[in-house]
């Protein structure tokens, strides 16, 4: 398997692959922002909007490839004011179904994190759906729950769920 971050070309080149992963995420009840059922050409342009903020640098994206396939993705979100630089929020972190249970989830966010400290952010902070998996692997990497949001969203079959709100210094 190989993590690999995106330029703004390679992002557009997986543009489809990308969009299978939003789709197929969506379908199986993972709150990542949208309502099932997500088509694939509603995923493929919401994926087509992110490339220029990958090309201005206001956001990262990787991938996790193996077997010529794209199994998984995590970005980092920068902010663009100047009181805020510090700070990068962790955004979709998926992975594909028959990948889950492996690792994969940990070792994008470890990749995420080393690349966030590396351009000196100091500060990481993400939302997820309260009471889910991915609830699991951001308490067991060391992140800090800071409370939940009730009806902050709705889950894909469009019910209310309250979502929890975690950082990590680095």
């Amino acid at each position: 398997m190989i993590v690999t971050r995106l330029d703004e070309a390679q992002l557009l080149g997986q543009i489809e692959e990308l969009a299978d992963l939003l789709v197929e995420t969506v379908e199986d009840g993972a709150s990542v922002g949208f309502l099932a059922p997500l088509g694939r050409t509603a995923a493929t342009a919401w994926w087509k909007d992110r490339a220029a903020g990958v090309g201005a640098g206001r956001l990262a994206v990787w991938v996790a490839r193996e077997g010529g396939r794209t199994i998984g993705t995590v970005s980092l979100d920068f902010p663009d004011k100047p009181n805020s630089r510090h700070r990068a929020e962790l955004v979709k972190l998926m992975v594909h179904r028959d990948a889950r249970g492996q690792g994969l989830g940990r070792r994008l966010l470890t990749t995420a994190e080393q690349a966030a400290k590396g351009a000196g952010i100091t500060l990481l902070h993400l939302d997820t759906e309260t009471d889910s998996h991915a609830e699991n692997l951001y308490d067991s990497a060391g992140w800090t729950r800071v409370g939940a949001i009730p009806d902050y969203a709705a889950s894909p079959a469009g019910v209310m769920r309250p979502t929890t709100i975690y950082y990590k210094r680095l």
